[in-house]
């Protein structure tokens, strides 16, 4: 296999002072767009919503497009709940609580069933998850992706992109298996998850796919939580002015979470020290 585009990125000098950045990407084969954001068409005050928005989903998750309208009005903005949907779309946020199986999946795509309900997750490698989020920027935003070993909670790799397509996810998903296998892998149904391409990946490397219930968050509750603790310490507390600034924060901060951030649930110990520090299950 070679080389994934993430790797590519962090070989790209945008300071370089005589290969210019074009033509950098030019010779490693990496699509221009993908290195840098050119700020979407959005207005201003939207951006300003969805900001309000994801902190308020950060803190209650469970709240529908009406609790999350009413909140807007509740802080002065007076949207309506069709805009407050559209926006929710746009950033990719559902909100936690069981519901109705209103649609089918698209043609082409398999749904699995959930593997983990009542299952002891006992050792490295047994159980891996992924799972997109919404980053802002300070005048736009992107897309994050990351793959996490329950056990341990270490986060195996992660990807960035302007637009939630499976290209990004299959990149982080490659990463990832250069770590090793899991026994099963979760994530939920959304359209990344389900391509062809992703679970073909995952079957042919001897990987069962579990998925999540829709509108059950909850069911990749490990990830929904490092979520949290991506955008409470470090997200929010910056600004992030470009897709470049973004990546570097976010290279930071999970070098920080998987090699210096105690969890209490690993006794004080980090995820790096877990994953590494036992034998593999394969």
């Amino acid at each position: 296999m070679g080389i994934s585009a993430e790797a590519k990125r962090q070989l790209v000098d945008p300071g370089h002072p005589q290969i210019s950045l074009r033509r950098q990407c030019t010779l490693l084969g990496l699509a221009r767009w993908s290195w840098y954001y050119q700020p979407v068409s959005i207005r201003a005050e939207d951006v300003e919503l969805m900001r309000l928005l994801d902190e308020q989903y950060t803190t209650t998750p469970f709240y529908g497009i009406r609790r999350m309208t009413a909140w807007l009005h509740s802080q002065g903005y007076a949207v309506n709940h069709k805009r407050v949907r559209r926006l929710l779309r746009t950033m990719g946020l559902e909100a936690i609580y069981a519901k109705p199986r209103l649609s089918q999946p698209a043609e082409g795509r398999t749904i699995y069933p959930y593997l983990l309900r009542g299952v002891t997750v006992s050792r490295v490698n047994q159980v891996w998850s992924a799972d997109i989020t919404y980053i802002r920027l300070h005048s736009g935003f992107v897309y994050l992706v990351a793959v996490m070993d329950w056990f341990s909670r270490y986060v195996l790799s992660w990807a960035v992109s302007i637009t939630m397509d499976v290209a990004f996810c299959l990149d982080a998903l490659n990463q990832a298996l250069a770590h090793g296998q899991p026994e099963i892998f979760n994530t939920d149904q959304g359209a990344q998850f389900t391509a062809q391409e992703y679970t073909t990946r995952l079957k042919t490397s001897g990987v069962r796919s579990s998925m999540d219930g829709r509108g059950r968050a909850l069911d990749n509750v490990f990830v929904e939580r490092l979520w949290r603790s991506v955008k409470q310490e470090e997200v929010y507390l910056r600004d992030y002015q470009s897709v470049w600034d973004a990546r570097q924060g976010l290279a930071r901060y999970f070098g920080f979470y998987n090699h210096g951030r105690l969890h209490q649930a690993l006794g004080y110990r980090t995820p790096a020290a877990v994953y590494h520090g036992r034998d593999r299950a394969r």
